[in-house]
């Protein structure tokens, strides 16, 4: 709990009069000197947004049984939640959008992610399909991207803030490896787009076209099951007409 309160950069003072216990109550929580309630680990994770996978690892060290279900993508107790996510693929298409889970592997996705994955090498294609992978190894997407410098550049670090926001292990790792890729290499600064342009575009290589995409990223906002709470949907729309009309001639739509 004090890893989680200093990552959020708040002092014990903050904190207590934030969740309404006292300094000293808080203090000896963190030191070990007393066990929380389960009321009150959960009190505290909420207002600190520790991911739902990190709640339970906390009720747990504090004696107390897990508060958050971890389904299967498959489990029957999700179908209505993966019914709802390809929904959204399929009325993205003729357009690109991924299904992906905590550490960015491809759960699912529409047709047209074939523009990304078309000619990446055969092993990056393996299950499990990453993401990251695809978009930052020479032997991925990242050759045919014309911003291949700032597109690179919000990757990172989207990615490392992420890392730090989860603390997850997982996604920890997978910065460790995709920064270290030809061309990754150094802490990456917030890419900044050009003059007049309101998001930074992805601009892609397409025979002899160029193709350009802004790209939105949606999360459950009210996730209670583990499994939920980490699936993420990524949609490339796109940024000019002539993109759309190219998307459509090639995938219908």
């Amino acid at each position: 709990m004090r890893r989680w309160r200093q990552q959020r950069r708040l002092s014990q003072l903050e904190l207590s009069v934030q969740v309404g216990i006292s300094t000293r109550h808080l203090s000896f929580v963190e030191t070990g000197r007393s066990v929380p309630s389960r009321a009150m680990v959960l009190r505290l994770a909420e207002y600190l947004a520790v991911p739902l996978r990190e709640r339970n690892r906390i009720l747990l060290a504090a004696g107390h049984a897990p508060a958050y279900t971890e389904s299967r993508l498959d489990a029957p107790a999700l179908q209505a939640v993966m019914a709802a996510v390809r929904q959204i693929l399929a009325a993205h298409e003729p357009f690109p959008a991924l299904i992906v889970d905590r550490a960015w592997n491809v759960v699912d996705a529409t047709s047209s992610i074939a523009l990304f994955t078309g000619d990446a090498a055969p092993w990056l294609l393996e299950h499990p399909m990453n993401a990251y992978r695809i978009g930052l190894h020479p032997d991925g997407l990242v050759s045919r991207i014309v911003n291949a410098e700032q597109w690179r550049a919000h990757l990172l670090h989207r990615l490392r803030r992420e890392a730090a926001i989860t603390g997850d292990p997982l996604v920890e790792a997978l910065y460790e490896e995709v920064s270290g890729y030809p061309g990754c290499s150094g802490k990456p600064e917030p890419a900044i787009t050009g003059a007049g342009e309101p998001a930074l575009p992805l601009l892609l290589r397409h025979g002899g076209e160029v193709l350009s995409f802004l790209s939105t990223v949606a999360t459950f906002g009210t996730a209670v099951d583990i499994t939920v709470a980490e699936i993420s949907i990524e949609a490339f729309y796109p940024a000019d007409r002539r993109t759309g009309e190219g998307l459509r001639e090639i995938f219908g739509g």
